[in-house]
């Protein structure tokens, strides 16, 4: 008897979800938004980051990229923290936990952020309360392996990503022929129970479509 599999994109990937999914004895396989940027052969190839930047630029509506916190000088000893304008930026949050892993905080100075030449690079908006905000992972609170790190181990290896490519072949296709194809692209009704009722419309023009290129 097969082993039954599911997988998942990264907008189900929680660790309240994981969890639950270790519950119930499938062969989970949920990305995270990270997943990409760690393969070998994404970030060595020339065509998926361009691709990548034309799919920033039409969410983003052509907007320059801003700042994230690689561009931020952090020294973890000194506990300190510098904007790429080289202001200093004061500690806000000195314990985040989440996931067991630890994090800190660090804001800019709003009189700062307000003036700085580098705004529009930087924040979305003009600061009118708070100056930018940025966070680093200083380490794990705890020995606990989280779900999320088992299936960070578990995606990563190699015969999880190939399980995860599956849906290339199996899950991409039948959302862009509903989405492109169709048309079908936005709900126009509220409410759970009437969002439910719908796609399971779309889905129905769609397997009736297979049915009949069966038959040809």
């Amino acid at each position: 008897m097969c082993e039954a599999k599911f997988t998942a994109d990264s907008g189900f990937h929680s660790e309240v979800n994981l969890e639950f999914m270790a519950t119930t004895g499938l062969d989970a396989y949920i990305a995270d938004t990270a997943f990409r940027s760690r393969n070998p052969l994404f970030k060595e190839s020339e065509t998926y980051h361009t691709e990548q930047e034309k799919r920033r630029l039409k969410r983003s509506k052509g907007r320059a990229r801003l700042f994230n916190s690689k561009d931020f000088y952090f020294d973890k000893k000194k506990n300190e923290c510098h904007c790429p304008a080289g202001k200093e930026m004061w500690l806000s949050v000195k314990n985040i936990e989440t996931a067991g892993r630890q994090y800190v905080r660090f804001s800019g100075y709003l009189k700062d952020c307000r003036v700085c030449p580098l705004q529009k690079q930087c924040m979305r908006k003009v600061p009118t309360k708070q100056g930018r905000q940025v966070q680093f992972e200083t380490g794990k609170t705890t020995k606990h392996i989280s779900y999320t790190d088992r299936m960070r181990v578990k995606i990563d290896s190699s015969p999880g990503r190939r399980e995860y490519s599956k849906r290339l072949g199996a899950i991409e296709p039948v959302f862009g022929n509903i989405t492109v194809n169709k048309g079908m692209n936005k709900f126009t009704l509220r409410g759970q129970e009437k969002v439910n009722t719908q796609w399971q419309m779309y889905c129905l023009v769609h397997n009736i479509e297979k049915l009949r290129n069966s038959l040809h």
